[in-house]
């Protein structure tokens, strides 16, 4: 038999119960042969095997049997039977139920000692028997209640650990994202655009030429310096990425082959580190859209800071709606809610427009 075996409630109250029924029994039959006085010792005992099952009827059993045996047999050691009971009920029973019994147990104990004329010495030692007993099953309900706490808090912190860990994958598969699709698409477009420069130069020195495979060269380092920062998320924790933010929107406008208008009003002010990564993820999505899905000939983008922080980009191309199956527009709402903001894409005036909102007061996504 194992230990857990030995320490299972159906093991410990089978144990309880022989015990209890030899500490009973046995003294009763060294004394009194009569059997009527053997079978309340066994009442008084016995019925302590189903005590979890009905603490509070067990108890009122064997606490019963032992004041009818007592008046015909004086114990010869302490009521084991009912103090076990008092016990479980103390420990298994609801605070209701543990504060009727009391009263009512210290009732049964004085009828118990004062019909049989008990000298005046049992009265403190069955008090301090039955009041010991009562006080373990309360600290055994208080450790048992304890410890269901601790395991639930436990179990929550796992849970919690668990969705921090898929949201941040999520955040790194949102990034890998907005940048293989915006830089790598954008190195695509513009290795594209070289041999027509080419040909414009016709044997002249090339500068529309050198122009375009040195932006093809700038957004390679830009696109390998993020792929790093995003290795350092992995490596070393948030602490280790270095992510683009508001300020780094020139340079994303400004390597995009398209004309793109960038406007700013209002005052701008400190944003929590997320926010402003977010914001930029944004209109990187948004302009990857763009060059994919438009068909536009000029993209504008307004960043606009009152109450809080709005970003709006607008093209000037067929517009319509989303795509169905991409994972942009998603992962546009799912960045812009974690920061408790909002989103909305759609038809604009001309083209399609992305307008998304952040209350720049929240100090973390």
């Amino acid at each position: 038999m194992t230990l857990n075996g030995m320490r299972s409630p159906r093991i410990v109250d089978r144990l309880v119960a022989l015990a209890v029924a030899l500490l009973t029994v046995v003294p009763v039959l060294l004394v009194s042969g009569r059997w009527w006085v053997v079978l309340l010792a066994l009442l008084a005992s016995v019925p302590v095997l189903w005590r979890r099952r009905a603490p509070v009827v067990v108890t009122l059993v064997v606490g019963a049997a032992m004041s009818v045996m007592v008046l015909w047999q004086k114990p010869l050691l302490l009521p084991w039977g009912p103090l076990v009971g008092v016990y479980t009920v103390a420990a298994l029973s609801r605070p209701l139920v543990r504060l009727v019994s009391l009263p009512v147990t210290v009732a049964a104990v004085y009828v118990s000692l004062t019909l049989p004329r008990e000298s005046s010495d049992a009265y403190p030692l069955m008090g301090t028997a039955f009041f010991a007993a009562f006080a373990l099953g309360t600290a055994e309900q208080a450790r048992r209640l304890q410890a269901a706490e601790h395991a639930e808090r436990a179990r929550r912190l796992e849970q919690e650990r668990a969705a921090a860990v898929l949201r941040e994958r999520a955040r790194i598969a949102r990034d890998m994202h907005d940048i293989v699709t915006h830089s790598v698409g954008l190195m695509v477009v513009q290795a594209e655009a070289g041999p027509f420069a080419r040909r414009e130069e016709a044997g002249e020195c090339g500068d529309a030429q050198r122009e375009v495979f040195d932006r093809i060269a700038d957004t390679g380092r830009a696109t390998l310096t993020q792929l790093r920062g995003l290795l350092g998320v992995l490596r070393d924790g948030p602490a280790g990425a270095l992510q683009p933010g508001l300020g780094a929107l020139a340079d994303l406008v400004r390597a995009f082959e398209l004309p793109v208008e960038l406007a700013v009003e209002g005052v701008p002010r400190s944003l929590p580190p997320e926010v402003g990564v977010a914001a930029y993820r944004i209109v990187q999505e948004a302009l990857t859209n763009v060059r994919k899905h438009a068909a536009a000939s000029a993209v504008s983008v307004q960043v606009r800071w009152g109450g809080g922080l709005e970003i709006e980009i607008a093209d000037n191309g067929r517009g319509g709606s989303p795509r169905p199956g991409g994972q942009g527009i998603i992962g546009m709402q799912e960045r812009v809610a974690r920061c408790g903001g909002t989103v909305r894409t759609g038809p604009g005036v001309q083209g399609f427009t992305v307008l998304a909102r952040f209350p720049v007061e929240r100090d973390a996504c």
